[in-house]
């Protein structure tokens, strides 16, 4: 945890060409050959870091499934879980939209965003919707998933580059209208 951590400072301090194994060696405080011994190349360490902040977000959103709350209110909780709205969060969303294109261009890809699981929870957290009955009967909800995914993606960006333009509130608002317009009157 404190490498990775290491490693989204680096990146936000220095950006993805500063975060070379020397400079995060540095940062954590480990020698350069004993951070080699776990992750020989940078792409090695920066799939790690990546993969830490899927960890880490997965957990947060299990926490907020053992909530007791009404299911539409709960997939709202989750999907905030999903975009920057702390500083923690912010760290997060912003090295990993580093670590995607700085891992798209290398050759081969190592990492592929688009698995990242977003798409695939937002598709369970309609479906479990759709069987509670709580959605419109007409939707298509491979469309809607994709909807979803992409507001999710724009409102992240849109926070990380405009935070003060976009608050967490205007993003709740905007995920809750998207859910209301999506489930049954009433909901």
């Amino acid at each position: 945890m404190e490498i990775a951590e290491a490693a989204w400072r680096v990146v936000q301090q220095k950006g993805i060409k500063g975060a070379s194994v020397r400079n995060i060696a540095q940062e954590s405080g480990l020698s350069l050959g004993a951070l080699r011994h776990y992750f020989p190349t940078q792409d090695d360490l920066l799939v790690f870091a990546m993969e830490v902040v899927k960890e880490r977000a997965t957990a947060r959103i299990r926490q907020v499934a053992t909530e007791e709350l009404p299911p539409v209110r709960k997939v709202l909780r989750m999907l905030m879980e999903m975009v920057p709205c702390d500083e923690e969060r912010r760290l997060e969303m912003e090295v990993w939209f580093e670590f995607t294109f700085h891992m798209k261009k290398s050759n081969p890809p190592a990492f592929d965003a688009q698995y990242d699981g977003i798409l695939q929870a937002v598709e369970q957290l309609l479906s479990h919707l759709a069987q509670l009955g709580l959605l419109r009967p007409t939707l298509e909800l491979p469309l809607e998933a994709e909807k979803l995914y992409a507001l999710l993606d724009g409102l992240a960006l849109h926070m990380l580059m405009g935070p003060d333009r976009l608050k967490p509130a205007r993003a709740e608002q905007v995920l809750e209208s998207y859910l209301a317009s999506i489930c049954k009157p009433g909901t």
